[in-house]
């Protein structure tokens, strides 16, 4: 893993990290095959989750460690890639994100954006601010993805108020 994903001082050392490859269903309606970096103690759930997505053809545009994008959340967002480990402080703090931990996952960060005070960073993401209708990709209360990942009792930071973080799934909810 690239230092500026991983290095000394991470809050996670490398070997309680796992690369774990899965089968997702693209925009396009085509398997295709795509890869996160999680925590070895989320790992099962991840697994067990992404099959419940790909069972029920929920869409995923992109599926690819953040080093793809030199440790560049920014970037990773821009591409609507699905990410998980990032060694980076949360959104707005000094603290550890869970995506330090390998305990956090962003899913279609486009099509369910990070907002605060009713705005986005992204312009790609302006459209999903007001989150109905409902468009493929877009994770909503009760839909496949929070259905898939409560039942693993993990939080959706679409139930947060400002900011509200659509794209973001996590082991304890933060």
């Amino acid at each position: 893993m690239t230092p500026s994903v991983w290095r000394r001082g991470c809050p996670v050392a490398l070997s309680q990290l796992r690369h774990v490859s899965l089968p997702f269903v693209g925009f396009g309606g085509r398997a295709r095959r795509g890869a996160l970096v999680v925590n070895a103690s989320a790992a099962q759930d991840v697994v067990a989750a992404f099959r419940e997505l790909y069972r029920a053809r929920f869409p995923i545009r992109r599926m690819k460690p953040i080093q793809a994008y030199g440790g560049d959340d920014f970037r990773s967002i821009e591409a609507d890639n699905t990410s998980a480990f990032n060694c980076r402080p949360a959104t707005g703090s000094s603290n550890w994100s869970n995506h330090a931990y390998g305990l956090a996952i962003d899913l279609n960060p486009l099509e369910n954006p990070y907002v605060s005070g009713g705005r986005t960073s992204h312009r790609g993401s302006v459209p999903y601010l007001d989150r109905s209708p409902y468009r493929k990709g877009m994770i909503v209360e009760g839909g496949v993805v929070t259905r898939a990942f409560d039942a693993r009792r993990w939080g959706w930071g679409g139930r947060w108020s400002d900011p509200t973080d659509y794209q973001h799934l996590s082991v304890n909810g933060r």
